[in-house]
């Protein structure tokens, strides 16, 4: 079985609590079969989808760089990337030692429409001078596109999981889950 959960803001994406912040919400605050693992992370400070299962392999098939699954992003930045910035960005960026795979980087005309609120808000400052951007990658290193992000001078403001192959989160509200039907396993499964 494979649930979709539409991982909140400031929620660990693991069922046992941290020692060194006690009361800190994790995956249990949400009445989720405990048994289950998660498919990959989401950081604290990231949102949206988030797969959950009791299928071993699905890490594997899914989320392994060979794969090429494409999971996409939208990325609210601080600062007005240019087109010019958009093109370095697809092209790849070096962090770390290691170069990106090519990727998707596209300007949104504003913030993704079915975007909830978030709580804490991002600061009415770094709100106003902001812009959205669409990023679809094909890997998923640690903290990968925060790092990308403030490689190119845009320090990533929130960050959003919307998709995982054709798999997309819809109208499911943060905190909320679903159980996967056939045809959304189907989705996942394609690049």
């Amino acid at each position: 079985m494979i649930i979709a959960f539409n991982k909140p803001y400031g929620v660990l994406s693991q069922f046992n609590e941290n020692p060194d912040h006690p009361g800190q919400k994790t995956l249990a605050d949400y009445d989720l079969p405990p048994e289950f693992t998660p498919v990959g992370r989401l950081d604290m400070d990231s949102e949206g989808l988030l797969l959950i299962t009791d299928e071993k392999q699905l890490e594997a098939d899914l989320l392994r760089p060979h794969k090429q699954h494409v999971r996409s992003y939208a990325v609210q930045v601080d600062g007005s990337p240019t087109l010019t910035d958009m093109r370095e960005l697809a092209g790849g960026v070096e962090i770390r030692g290691h170069t990106t795979l090519p990727c998707h980087a596209q300007l949104l005309n504003g913030p993704p429409k079915k975007l909830s609120p978030r709580e804490p808000m991002v600061d009415e400052a770094s709100e106003k001078r902001s812009s959205w951007i669409l990023l679809r990658l094909k890997e998923g290193k640690n903290r990968q596109v925060r790092r990308m992000t403030a490689k190119m001078g845009y320090p990533t403001l929130r960050l959003i999981r919307t998709s995982i192959g054709e798999y997309d989160l819809g109208d499911l509200a943060p905190g909320q889950f679903v159980v996967l039907s056939q045809d959304d396993v189907d989705a996942l499964h394609k690049k």
